[in-house]
């Protein structure tokens, strides 16, 4: 199936949003979340909102559903559906409602579901709680709605419970949940943040699909431009409460008239293009002190003195096309283009860090467990077959570059950086840094290792001490890698902090008071507190709105051309991995599948699992339609990888059972320069040379 605009709308408006106001009250000030926002939503229609985090999205979903929580209040405005004013509905009244007319999909699907029941429960516990029906009437249709989503196995994944699920399964239970009683309105928050693009494109084909079966009008929320580009009627897009333009989605793509919407295109990046991500400069404002004006003034290259004064008003650019700005003119005539020229190159140096047939095992049967294996005493010992997350990979990585470590979740790309640094033990194989082996490192000689060897992990959130300041974190790797004393430590934290655009009066801070994207600025400047030759970054922007993923990108680039610091980029995402890196890996399984320069990995020919990854990434252009290779399943479990090829249990390439019994070498193609091109594949190369449809490369690379 083609990911394409369906065009079904009615003239009939199912959702009316009128000068919508929504406060929430804090000790001191009030946040005003949502402010004079009107908008319509009409049957049949699926209308994006986009817009960084902090601009009023799932607050405007929570409005709608009349679902604020004690310290919010609509204090002024209306939200009507199918023409009844919700506010005027009691709560017994909007309890009928949600569920069975307007159903949200909540941001989190891991933290949505109830890790105590199983997802089976909790579906028939809605539609219980909408329906007449038995428990067993209950349970039966809960099934139904599992397989509708398509869970595989719906009969015994009833059973499981949230944490036995992958992240696009308990995305599925949830849309699942959503959907058991029909409603006509499906609110979708975040439906594919922080997914592989995989597992990305599956929902949104799932998306698409229950759209034309059941025939829902569906509100769609996402910072992810690319999502909205293909699959949405209608845009709206939010700027710090209000709304910044709105639109039919060929007009706010091809001709958009905001300078922050243009500012949201500019900095998101593209695969294959010589487009570098460029940032939206600044934050958005403190919605607790909001000065006259337009709020987007103080980040906006179009903004005079005009633009601070007074309230902003929505203009008309066109038929079914609004902009609150009042230099949309020139705004449209002389557009915020992104830079061109992917990331400065590195030049890179000789081998820094390399690795050699490298295994990383988990449980692994003990020594006296396997002697009682197939006998009767085999129920006292756990003898599940070990996890294989890192399988005989090979990997050298050379000074002041910056390779690229892609594949789905549970590929085993995180334990392999772990295990590089030695946060792991191997379970076999050497690591080498500057030439010596990391295993016979003694303990002076692994805290020197140490200083040289950083991580930046994926989650800023879990990995800063809530306890200490930012000083604080910033100054423990001085402390324990360095012989500076306490002002030069002092010195130093500044200047980190300065260097990473956040500047001394953060010093004092914790990291709650921060936000996702200065939270991991301080992780990267507590990397780089040591002068490190090597830094592992672990999916670092992986959960940024696409501003603040280009201005960190932008800020590693940047130090890694003042320090030539040599990075490995963990990523699932091939744009960003694409924006900035030398060369690239492919990995699956535990194994790297794929190998090369950046320009070899994105023009054929392709390992089928590199070619299904690169199809199943959205553009921004909504003309072009997307054909993803929808690969079965998920990713096998790593205690039962599939014997031959690891990939053979999806490839749609697949040839026979060679690939299910003979486990393919990384294999050379070309000759000269592309010769550090490598693929594991049976395939011939003629037969993965096919080009991907819509996928060029214009890099300088």
């Amino acid at each position: 199936m083609q990911l394409e605009q369906t065009q079904t709308t009615s003239n009939e408006t199912v959702l009316s949003i009128d000068s919508l106001h929504v406060e929430y009250s804090t000790p001191g000030s009030n946040v005003r979340a949502v402010r004079d926002v009107s908008l319509d939503v009409a049957r049949g229609e699926t209308h994006g909102i986009a817009g960084e985090s902090g601009s009023g999205k799932s607050t405007l979903a929570l409005a709608i559903l009349q679902y604020l929580g004690d310290n919010g209040s609509i204090t002024s405005g209306t939200v009507q559906f199918n023409g009844t004013d919700l506010q005027e509905l009691s709560e017994s009244e909007l309890r009928s409602l949600r569920g069975n007319d307007i159903a949200h999909v909540a941001q989190d699907a891991k933290s949505s579901l109830n890790p105590s029941l199983s997802v089976g429960e909790q579906v028939a516990e809605t539609i219980q709680a909408h329906q007449d029906v038995s428990r067993s009437e209950a349970h039966q249709q809960a099934i139904e709605m599992l397989r509708e989503v398509d869970i595989p196995d719906p009969e015994y994944n009833a059973d499981q419970y949230p944490h036995e699920l992958s992240g696009g399964q308990q995305q599925r239970v949830l849309i699942a949940m959503a959907l058991s009683c029909s409603p006509e309105l499906l609110i979708l928050d975040e439906p594919t943040t922080g997914l592989d693009v995989t597992t990305q494109s599956k929902i949104v084909e799932l998306i698409q699909d229950l759209k034309d079966e059941y025939e829902t009008t569906i509100v769609l929320i996402t910072h992810n431009l690319e999502i909205i580009a293909q699959i949405t009627d209608r845009v709206s897009i939010m700027y710090a409460g209000e709304l910044m333009e709105q639109g039919d989605v060929y007009s706010i793509f091809d001709d958009p008239s905001n300078p922050y919407t243009q500012g949201l295109l500019a900095a998101t990046p593209e695969i294959g293009s010589d487009k570098a991500p460029t940032a939206i400069p600044g934050q958005i404002p403190d919605l607790t002190d909001l000065d006259d004006g337009c709020t987007f003034a103080d980040r906006c290259a179009f903004a005079t003195e005009e633009c601070r004064t007074g309230s902003i008003a929505m203009e008309t650019v066109a038929d079914d096309h609004e902009t609150r700005c009042r230099r949309w003119e020139a705004a449209v005539e002389d557009p915020i283009q992104p830079k061109r020229g992917t990331y400065d190159r590195a030049s890179a140096g000789g081998e820094l860090l390399s690795a050699t047939g490298l295994r990383k095992i988990f449980d692994e049967p003990s020594t006296v467990g396997t002697l009682f294996e197939d006998t009767s005493f085999e129920r006292f010992f756990d003898l599940e077959p070990p996890v294989k997350a890192v399988n005989d990979v090979d990997i050298t990585v050379r000074e002041s570059e910056t390779v690229g470590l892609v594949g789905e979740s549970g590929s085993g790309k995180s334990t392999l950086g772990r295990t590089l640094l030695s946060l792991l033990e191997p379970t076999e194989g050497t690591v080498t840094f500057r030439g010596d082996d990391v295993g016979e490192f003694d303990s002076s000689e692994m805290r020197e290792f140490y200083s040289e060897c950083q991580i930046v992990f994926q989650n800023p959130h879990s990995s800063l001490n809530p306890r200490k300041t930012i000083g604080q974190i910033i100054e423990r790797p001085l402390r324990m890698f360095t012989d500076a004393d306490a002002e030069a430590r002092t010195n130093r934290v500044v200047e980190l902090l300065e260097q990473v655009d956040l500047g001394p009066e953060y010093v004092r801070r914790y990291p709650h008071e921060l936000s996702g994207g200065e939270k991991q600025r301080v992780a990267i400047a507590r990397a780089f507190a040591p002068n490190p030759s090597f830094i592992v970054l672990d999916e670092p922007v992986s959960a940024l709105d696409v501003s603040v993923q280009a201005n960190i990108l932008d800020l590693l680039s940047d130090l890694r051309a003042e320090y030539g610091t040599t990075y490995l980029l963990i990523s699932h995402d091939l744009s960003v991995i694409s924006a900035i890196c030398d060369r690239i890996m492919i990995m699956y399984l535990g194994e790297i599948v794929e190998s090369g320069r950046r320009d070899d990995i994105f023009e054929p020919p392709y390992h089928p699992y590199t070619r299904a990854l690169l199809s199943s990434i959205p553009n921004l252009d909504p003309h072009k339609e997307s054909s993803p290779i929808l690969l079965e399943g998920d990713v096998p479990s790593m205690r039962n990888t599939p014997n031959g090829c690891s990939f053979h249990t999806r490839c749609p390439q697949k040839i026979g059972s060679v690939c299910e019994e003979s486990c393919p070498e990384v294999e050379p193609t070309g000759e000269g320069e592309s010769s550090e091109h490598g693929i594991a594949c049976h395939l011939d190369e003629d037969e993965m040379s096919t080009a991907i449809e819509g996928l060029h490369n214009d890099a300088d690379g």
